[in-house]
């Protein structure tokens, strides 16, 4: 099966600018192609996921893919989708943003890959050093201004208000098309389905500025569907804010932990989305979401593809010997560096290296409410310690309740956790 195939079986293209020319194209040439991703973050996040798989599809099936850091778009903004003005950063803000993305570009993408090896470029190289002269004489002049109003990024914006510098990425976004054109020989771009309007753009510069009356131009633009959920919510996002692909802001486990809750109804659109799985195994894990969806094979599946993936075999064996464990009870098994993973946002109590009293632990972490409260607990079997239920009144934790002298688990009744952290 070829590339576009593929990609349509997995429902991957949204629309396409010629899509028959491309067909033939990337059948009788090794075709560079590329995606852009605008530092406003110090992390990529999970919905940038989509743009960077195709990139790596494509170069599975032989091509050549550019990751483009937005050095210099990322100094504006992008419009695109948005009903306000994106705050600014400074430039030292966004240099160190795009240093952090280009690391994680390098964990999926195969940048040491023969004759079609990754490439990673940065449109602050070009739009940097360029005058506001070139800009108007080089670029603005091939763009009519009832031309870009008609577009949906700027068209959007009108009765909210758009500033001139947002108005402008759609040139800039075009620029890095025709740069890329001229140095690499790109020819096709990829993006998300709020792109459409910038990509088309950037092949209508490269056109004007270096077609021929007799000749027809060999660029290519190709958008990704917009992710939704079936419950409706925003793909991508939890009570505790967006799920990243830095393990420092969202930790393997809580990355694992996203994919393992996925709902029935979304799992094989994930599936085909999110994983390189081949058909007739997607079709085996839809028969066991419709007939065995408590046993919930396809999310651990859909789990275990995307973590490996993003982080590694071994952050992914980690993220479910913590799962295993909270599931069955049995917390002594865990290191200190699971505890800091599994229970990273449960409240902690910080003390010294001394034993005390189990009820006095309880109020002083607050985990009871009162020496009464704490008895009772006790006595009522909802205090647990390392995964084991306590009962014992008299009760003294002492370094053989510290995990790796580090840590402490109380639990107190079904579901909550508390962490004694010593110092």
């Amino acid at each position: 099966m070829n590339i576009l195939d593929d990609l349509q079986n997995r429902g991957l293209i949204q629309q396409t600018t010629d899509f028959e020319g491309l067909q033939d194209y990337l059948q009788n040439n090794q075709v560079t192609l590329y995606a852009g991703f605008d530092p406003t973050a110090d992390s990529l996040h999970i919905g940038h996921l989509v743009p960077i798989l195709m990139l790596k599809r494509f170069q599975e099936a032989g091509h050549r893919p550019i990751a483009l850091i937005g050095g210099g778009t990322g100094m504006i903004g992008d419009p695109s989708g948005r009903s306000t003005e994106r705050s600014l950063n400074e430039a030292a803000v966004v240099k160190g943003f795009s240093d952090r993305i280009k690391q994680q570009l390098a964990h999926i993408l195969e940048f040491d890959h023969g004759d079609n090896a990754a490439v990673a470029r940065n449109n602050h190289d070009w739009l940097a050093s360029m005058t506001v002269i070139d800009f108007l004489r080089d670029a603005g002049k091939h763009f009519g201004i009832n031309y870009m109003l008609a577009k949906e990024s700027v068209s959007a914006r009108i009765e909210q208000g758009i500033s001139y510098t947002e108005f402008s990425y759609m040139i800039l976004q075009s620029l890095d098309f025709l740069k890329l054109y001229e140095q690499e020989d790109c020819r096709l771009q990829i993006g998300g389905s709020d792109q459409w309007g910038n990509i088309t753009a950037g092949m209508e510069l490269i056109r004007r500025t270096n077609g021929q009356a007799d000749e027809e131009i060999n660029v290519f633009g190709l958008t990704v569907p917009l992710i939704t959920k079936a419950d409706g919510t925003k793909f991508g996002k939890t009570a505790g804010g967006a799920i990243w692909l830095d393990p420092e802001k969202t930790t393997p486990y809580e990355f694992y932990q996203f994919w393992i809750n996925t709902d029935d109804r979304d799992v094989i659109k994930f599936l085909q989305y999110f994983t390189f799985l081949q058909q007739d195994e997607i079709e085996q894990l839809q028969q066991e979401v419709q007939h065995h969806p408590e046993n919930r094979v396809a999310q651990k599946r859909l789990a275990e593809e995307v973590t490996r993936m993003v982080h590694s075999q071994e952050a992914l064996e980690q993220a479910q010997k913590i799962s295993v464990s909270l599931f069955s009870g049995d917390l002594k098994q865990l290191s200190a560096k699971d505890i800091e993973q599994g229970f990273k946002d449960v409240p902690t109590y910080d003390m010294e290296k001394e034993d005390i009293g189990l009820i006095d632990l309880l109020v002083n972490a607050s985990i009871s409410s009162s020496k009464r409260q704490a008895r009772e607990d006790i006595k009522n079997g909802a205090i647990y310690i390392n995964g084991e239920r306590n009962q014992d009144m008299q009760y003294t934790l002492t370094a053989d309740d510290r995990i790796e002298d580090t840590f402490t688990i109380i639990r107190r009744g079904k579901k909550k956790y508390f962490l004694v952290q010593y110092q």
